[in-house]
Parts: C-alpha cells; sequence; structure tokens
C-alpha cells in the first residue's frame, strides 16, 4: 500500500538534499526575521524528524500511546542548542533525521496509521508539511525578490 505522504516526504528530502548542497558556511549563518539561523532551523527540522522516528519505533514495539506536546515551548526550548551546533553538522544530521524518517514511514502499515489519528497526538505523517515550511523560509532568506 502506497500512503500519499510517502511521496510528499521523499519530495521534500529530495529538495532538502538539493537546497543545502548548495549552501555555503556564510548562507548557514543567515538569520531568518524570527532569530533562527539557517543552520539552526536545519537543526529544528533534525529534532522533529527524529521525534517522529522516535515515536513510530516506540508504537511499533509497545502500541500506540499519547505523547502530547506544547510546540511553542519545546521550539523555544530548542532554539539554544539548535544554534549551539556545529552548522555543518546540523547539515548532516538534518539529512540523516530525514532520511531515517521516511525510511521509517514507508514501512508504516494503515493499522498502525488508524491507531496514531485516533490518539490526541498532534502527529504529522507528512514530514514535507513542516520541511517545505521552512525550506522555503530558506529559500526566501537566500534569495529575496
Amino acid at each position: 500500500m502506497t500512503l500519499p505522504f510517502i511521496d510528499e516526504n521523499t519530495a521534500s528530502r529530495r529538495r532538502l538534499d538539493d537546497l543545502v548542497s548548495r549552501l555555503s558556511d556564510d548562507d548557514l549563518s543567515r538569520c531568518t526575521d524570527y532569530g533562527w539561523t539557517v543552520a539552526a532551523l536545519l537543526g529544528h527540522l533534525a529534532f522533529w524528524d527524529q521525534r517522529a522516528l522516535v515515536l513510530l519505533r516506540r508504537w511499533k514495539a509497545n502500541g500506540v500511546d499519547a505523547s502530547p506536546v506544547d510546540s511553542t515551548a519545546m521550539n523555544d526550548a530548542l532554539k539554544p542548542m539548535c544554534h549551539a551546533l556545529h552548522p555543518r553538522a546540523a547539515v548532516e544530521l538534518c539529512l540523516s533525521s530525514a532520511e531515517q524518517c521516511d525510511a521509517e514511514l514507508e514501512t508504516i502499515t494503515a493499522d498502525l496509521v488508524a491507531q496514531i489519528q485516533a490518539t490526541p497526538t498532534q502527529f504529522r505523517f507528512s514530514r514535507a508539511l513542516h520541511r517545505n515550511d521552512h525550506l522555503d523560509d530558506i529559500e526566501r532568506l537566500l534569495h529575496p525578490e
């Protein structure tokens, strides 16, 4: 069974790979108007893909349970840590996290999808939604009109 988010995730991961392959060290240090450098945004994306990966593995092994999150507080707490990452380490972590998360999602069953959707847990099967939001931000920052 091919779920629609599989192709979306693959396309966004390819877009991510293409974008980061062109980033200079100066590009990675550029800052958005909301206070995140490009490298820190990549670290942020890595965290959220890792969270999805950890949850999927836990749910496959132990059954689905609720895993609530306050994303605003989480992002505020993550911000200094993401900025502390070496920029090239953030790139590698982002790429590897996206690859691992997407690979795990490619093995998900329709039954597990239904179980997850039945919980109040905020879980995005389409990792592309979050990735593309920030890839758009990065591209606007690097190529303002």
